[in-house]
């Protein structure tokens, strides 16, 4: 009985490691099927204009430094260096922007019992529903009417009010934010706004760097808006530069080399944006394992 026992467990234990070896290699191949678009980037960043238009290798080549150098300091079309930063400024604005003020709204909805709450909350829930080309023309004739046409404010401002960020924030509360903290905190005197900021957003950290993440990188990819918004070179996000880089490229011969390169580094922000929000939510997920 103790043998058939001894290999029944052992036989369970051959079956959990299979199962756990093919779960790995799926998980490998799937990394390897998102990561093979940025390795060719990388490689096509490295070659001449005259090696792309050869033909597609798998092998990188030797002008990576001079691709770069060239398209850091080409000033002929566009300044790659001032396109990052502006876009920079505004994604960082936008990310910081909405998850706040969204997390602050979704917690006013769940802390707070008021009349029309629940009438706000629909209220929001359709909001999210109109897309963005809807409300253009008019948001256009609003911006040039107080005359912000070929500034920031206009990309910045509005992000404050994102109701898809809003719904996920109020999710997360409510899943993770017992109302006994909020009452213990005014019990001990703490007023309303010091309650959210130094015993609520803590709590959020989790979400808030997904958030920031995904709001970050909509606002860096955004071509829609300031398209309409900006038309001054000098103030042109990454998306429209990339853009005016495809026109030159389909009017006359241009480097190709140098158009991936661009490419490339229209990439480092949002990597290096993720690297240094995930530990927050690699932590998150680490508590609330060990909670459970």
């Amino acid at each position: 009985m103790s043998n058939a026992t001894d290999m029944q467990g052992q036989n369970e234990r051959i079956k959990l490691t299979a199962a756990r070896t093919g779960v790995y290699i799926f998980m490998v191949l799937v990394a390897i099927l998102c990561l093979f678009p940025f390795y060719l980037l990388i490689i096509n960043a490295s070659r001449s204009n005259a090696e792309l238009q050869a033909g597609f290798t798998m092998i990188p080549s030797s002008n990576f430094l001079t691709n770069l150098k060239t398209a850091w300091n080409d000033t002929s079309l566009i300044a790659i260096p001032k396109g990052l930063l502006n876009s920079f400024v505004i994604a960082a604005s936008c990310c910081l922007l909405c998850t706040y003020f969204s997390a602050l709204t979704a917690y006013g909805i769940h802390v707070y019992d008021f009349k029309g709450k629940k009438i706000a909350f629909n209220f929001i829930m359709v909001v999210m529903m109109i897309p963005t080309q809807v409300s253009a023309v008019g948001f256009i004739q609003l911006v040039s009417k107080v005359g912000l046409m070929n500034t920031y404010w206009p990309l910045i401002i509005p992000s404050i009010a994102s109701p898809a960020v809003f719904f996920y924030m109020k999710q997360n509360i409510e899943s993770t934010m017992p109302l006994e903290i909020i009452e213990a905190a005014r019990v001990d005197g703490a007023n309303e706004f010091f309650t959210f900021n130094a015993i609520a957003l803590p709590m959020l950290k989790p979400a808030l760097a997904v958030q920031m993440i995904f709001a970050f990188v909509q606002s860096w990819n955004n071509f829609f808006t300031p398209a309409l918004i900006i038309s001054k070179k000098d103030k042109s996000t990454v998306p429209i530069m990339l853009a005016l880089l495809r026109s030159e490229m389909n009017s006359r011969n241009g480097d190709l080399g140098e158009i991936y390169m661009f490419i490339l580094l229209s990439i480092v922000p949002v990597v290096l944006v993720y690297i240094a929000l995930s530990k927050f939510i690699i932590k998150g997920v680490t508590m609330g394992g060990v909670k459970g």
